[in-house]
């Protein structure tokens, strides 16, 4: 790892930073996609079986496949291949949890890092997704908004979550599969916002361009890479232009004992040097949690996802 110090004052000053060949593509990636190709697998199987799709296309490359299977499926295909349950959730809700995405999470490279950020007793808090981005042109209209499939507009993460958790030190892990490059929809930041205050955000959690007049930096990434984020730096992603899929995973960590801002959802310790036995381990345990938070979610109805309706002056 990088010197924790340099990697500290920078994520300070600007209120982020890329560490730059964290991962090991191979060791540390490579279990990754062969688990959401065996997904795409399964997946592609019931499809056609269910007449949505004509063909499993397993002749095709992964990138291929992916984006003949879902202009085909047409809308609503995102959540079969997230790692997180939706505020409207049901019996039959797709959630992948696998080893290889648990291991993701408690990846020591990115723990080591988080550590030099915020100390030793770490939190996995539960907002986590993985992204598979077809080209811009073969999305939706109907999901153009919809920052799974189409481009992510200008947020903060604070965003994301309920006023309970403003004081968490929440930080944003987000780390491409494949190549981010501009053209791919590749992440873009506004450097030294996050000692301002939390922006206003309108529908589909956006922040208005009338509050951006800062410059921002783009931010293409190799495979290995990782980047770290203030939980109120404005990012957004570029439009993905390529005939490619982008592919990426965004976690999020904080100390052990402050809320999460999804009271709703698990989250589990992934370090403590106070309290090593807490650490959560077990593959099997971390399913059960989602399995009891589903329950929870389909007896108790929807949880509120941010503080905003839409009816803010600065969304009018």
């Amino acid at each position: 790892m990088t010197n924790p110090a340099f990697i500290r004052d920078t994520f300070q000053e600007l209120g982020y930073v890329v560490v730059q060949g964290l991962l090991d593509p191979d060791h540390d990636l490579r279990p990754l996609m062969l688990d959401y190709y065996d997904l795409l697998d399964q997946l592609a199987e019931k499809w056609v079986q269910d007449r949505l799709i004509p063909s499993t296309f397993s002749e095709l490359p992964f990138d291929e496949r992916f984006i003949k299977i879902t202009s085909c499926l047409g809308e609503n295909w995102a959540q079969y291949f997230d790692i997180l349950l939706p505020a409207e959730t049901k019996p039959d809700t797709p959630l992948h949890l696998s080893l290889a995405v648990f291991n993701l999470i408690r990846n020591q490279a990115i723990l080591d890092v988080i550590e030099a950020l915020i100390g030793p007793e770490i939190y996995s808090n539960p907002i986590q997704h993985v992204r598979i981005k077809p080209p811009q042109r073969m999305v939706h209209n109907n999901d153009k908004a919809n920052a799974m499939i189409g481009q992510t507009a200008w947020h903060q993460d604070q965003g994301a979550a309920l006023p309970e958790a403003d004081g968490t030190e929440i930080v944003t892990v987000w780390l491409p599969l494949t190549e981010a490059s501009e053209e791919n929809s590749c992440m873009r930041v506004i450097p030294g916002q996050h000692h301002k205050s939390l922006l206003t955000h309108c529908p589909v959690l956006t922040i208005p361009e009338k509050l951006l007049q800062h410059e921002e930096v783009v931010l293409p990434m190799q495979p290995g890479d990782v980047l770290f984020m203030h939980r109120l730096i404005p990012h957004a992603s570029t439009p993905n232009t390529s005939n490619q899929v982008r592919w990426s995973f965004d976690l999020r960590y904080h100390p052990v004992g402050q809320p999460t801002g999804r009271p709703a959802l698990p989250g589990f310790v992934a370090r403590s040097e106070k309290q090593p036995d807490k650490v959560l381990e077990s593959f099997d345990s971390w399913v059960s949690l989602w399995g009891k938070a589903r329950e929870n979610l389909i007896e108790n109805g929807p949880f509120q996802l941010h503080r905003w309706d839409g009816n803010e002056p600065a969304c009018a």
